[in-house]
């Protein structure tokens, strides 16, 4: 790789101690040691005085803990005068001008679409179009804020490129999905146009996905949750009874994940494992992370003896290429039906273990698990006490989280079975651990980012494990 530019150690420092503010720093609470580049290009020369000049940088991190070092991608804006709709991202000042994160400057974006449009190569970066793809330039850019570990800017109405915050060497499974299901024109994703790709210790890197704009959608966790408003507000009426009911969309949501299992199993092929891999594999996480949630070791025996009981399944395990992080908030609802999107797989696991086949269980587990935290989220608005209460009486509105819950749950699987011709209840054993094996991990995530929020999986945890 190729160090272009050059910072001086005074916009290295304020990058460092503006990095760990950002929502999509994976590191938070590790203390940064030092900040370098990696790797830089000029994506623009300012062209005035106060105009932008752009660098796309990736930035080694790394920390006083002496753990791995981590790299982040950066399109770092110069200006001589920062416009006030951009000091919201000001870094900070050096030299003369206003370092910023470009991202959010239309004019430095609209190089971005511009190359990709143009299927430029700068250095160690490409800008390369799908095959037949046509890409226009010109189009405003503007950034969406809902977003956790990536940044993505929308062109016009048509087009939207995520730019990868954090990254690393080897092939990224949301390029390599996306490419699979365009290959077999499936209707479940948006259409991939585009990527930005470059090398990081050698090896490919991605850096952005061009894909069509899912103009006129909603999140399914906002739709969710507007639904559990309506099922609190009313005093009477059950959840089917309620004008915002969400189960009908939780079956379509079904069948779209079971058309997407199909799909990718027709492009990338299936394989089979073993339940003594599964349980293995479930027992080692848990004892990972054991050390990480006090909570969890009265309930580890109770845990392991669930994954023993998937060590003795005889019945080889259908695998295949999943989402691997799918929830309500990876599904857009458009005028058209559901769309899947972002199939990264769980950020914190290395590239190379998000692409290995697994059982597609594990996609409708995670699901199943995103219906619980929706509830709950809300129950955490309305009633905080008894969202924190996690034994003893259920409340009123407890009583009404767990029945949306379970009504959304089986209506997702009556669809997903539908379509698949077999309905994921059958395999119980496994299903009931893939459940658990996620609310293990949620509790882990939630101790270490949002502790508050530990009472969902230790709730999860203590039902399931009645079962």
């Amino acid at each position: 790789m190729t160090t272009i530019t050059d910072l001086s150690p005074v916009l290295l420092d304020q990058i460092a101690a503006w990095l760990p503010q950002q929502r999509w720093f994976a590191a938070k609470g590790r203390q940064i040691s030092s900040v370098t580049v990696e790797a830089s290009v000029v994506l623009r020369e300012a062209a005035t005085p106060d105009g932008p000049r752009g660098d796309l940088l990736v930035l080694a991190v790394e920390f006083a803990d002496s753990g791995p070092g981590e790299h982040y991608q950066l399109l770092l804006g110069r200006r001589g005068q920062l416009p006030e709709e951009l000091t919201h991202v000001a870094i900070g000042a050096d030299e003369g001008s206003t370092a910023y994160d470009g991202i959010w400057d239309p004019e430095l974006s609209g190089e971005l679409l511009a190359d990709l449009a143009a299927g430029v190569h700068r250095d160690w970066v490409s800008f390369n179009p799908e095959p037949g793809e046509e890409i226009p330039s010109g189009l405003p850019g503007r950034v969406l804020s809902a977003e956790q570990s990536n940044t993505s800017v929308v062109f016009g109405d048509e087009l939207m490129l995520k730019m990868f915050r954090r990254v690393a060497p080897g092939v990224n499974p949301d390029l390599e999905l996306h490419r699979a299901l365009r290959g077999v024109d499936s209707k479940e994703v948006a259409t991939l146009r585009a990527s930005i790709e470059g090398t990081l210790g050698g090896e490919s890197c991605l850096l952005g996905l061009l894909q069509d704009f899912a103009a006129n959608s909603a999140d399914g966790w906002s739709m969710a949750l507007i639904s559990i408003r309506d099922l609190f507000a009313e005093a009477d009426l059950r959840a089917d009874e309620v004008g915002g009911d969400f189960a009908a969309e939780a079956e379509r949501l079904g069948k779209t994940v079971a058309v997407t299992h199909e799909e990718l199993a027709r492009a990338l092929g299936t394989g089979t494992t073993t339940g003594a891999e599964l349980a293995d594999a479930m027992r080692s996480r848990l004892a990972s992370y054991l050390p990480v949630v006090k909570e969890l070791a009265p309930l580890a025996d109770r845990l392991n003896a669930v994954f023993d009981e998937v060590a003795k399944l005889t019945e080889p395990v259908p695998t295949q290429r999943i989402h691997g992080d799918l929830h309500l908030g990876q599904a857009l609802r458009t005028p058209y039906g559901w769309l899947l999107i972002d199939f990264e797989g769980e950020p914190a696991r290395p590239l190379a273990e998000r692409r290995l086949p697994e059982a597609a269980l594990r996609d409708v587990s995670g699901m199943l698990r995103s219906f619980d935290y929706a509830a709950y989220h809300q129950l955490a608005e309305w009633d905080e006490s008894a969202f924190l209460q996690i034994d003893g009486p259920e409340n009123r509105l407890v009583w009404r989280a767990n029945e949306w819950t379970e009504r959304n749950r089986s209506a997702f699987c009556d669809g997903y079975a539908e379509i698949a011709g077999h309905d994921p209840r059958d395999q119980g054993i496994l299903l009931r651990a893939f459940e658990l094996d996620k609310a293990v991990y949620e509790a882990a995530y939630e101790t270490r980012n949002r502790p508050s929020w530990l009472p969902v999986p230790l709730r999860s945890l203590r039902r399931l494990l009645k079962g």
